[in-house]
């Protein structure tokens, strides 16, 4: 099996983002488990991409390097903040440019809210579902009051545990899944995979 990848992405333009701290705390526990972990930040310029627009005749350079790092992951872990129970528009545009892509990989997810982001990682676990991706039964949910003073770091240990359980399943799970979707794909079968082009 080759090198297990994680990618990360967030989807907040807050430069004391919640969900991007609690990102940097997982990569510790991915890393730390022997893993590759990817991190793609929405609200620098080199990640950015413009308003989706299908009628878009130049691909943004971003959405390529992206999507690179996406055919190269065993698994994908969303981070936003809860805007209004959903999630926030920078994260909507990332999946409007994606969804072949999502098809056959693990994902996970972690919310920045005041009110445990459910509704916001229920959507995302629908656009996935939609994309013929995986996710896990839960996410991980954080808020302000989980960070230190400076909010440059992480400070609740429970929520830490979480994301090192998100690190461990993610890790486990997302090779499982990919690789033999990957072998599965197109080949005479009854799986789902065999029926996927």
């Amino acid at each position: 099996m080759s090198k297990i990848r994680i990618l990360a992405v967030s989807s907040s333009l807050n430069p004391t983002s919640v969900s991007r701290c609690a990102l940097f705390a997982l990569e510790k526990h991915v890393e730390a488990l022997g893993a590759d972990f990817e991190f793609v930040d929405l609200a620098l310029e080199e990640w950015s991409l413009p308003l989706f627009d299908p009628k878009r005749r130049v691909v943004p350079e971003a959405y390529g390097k992206i999507k690179t790092l996406m055919l190269q992951s065993h698994a994908v872990v969303l981070a936003t903040p809860d805007y209004h129970g959903g999630v926030s528009g920078v994260m909507k545009n990332f999946l409007d440019y994606y969804w072949g892509e999502f098809t056959g990989r693990l994902f996970g997810y972690v919310c920045a809210s005041h009110e445990k982001g459910l509704t916001v990682m229920d959507q995302l676990r629908t656009s996935i579902r939609q994309c013929y991706g995986w996710s896990l039964p839960y996410g991980v949910s954080l808020s302000e009051a989980d960070l230190n003073p400076e909010r440059s770091e992480l400070s609740n240990v429970k929520v830490d545990a979480r994301l090192e359980q998100l690190a461990f399943d993610l890790v486990t799970y997302g090779p499982l899944l990919s690789e033999r979707f990957a072998s599965d794909k197109g080949q005479a079968g009854h799986g789902f995979a065999s029926f996927y082009k």
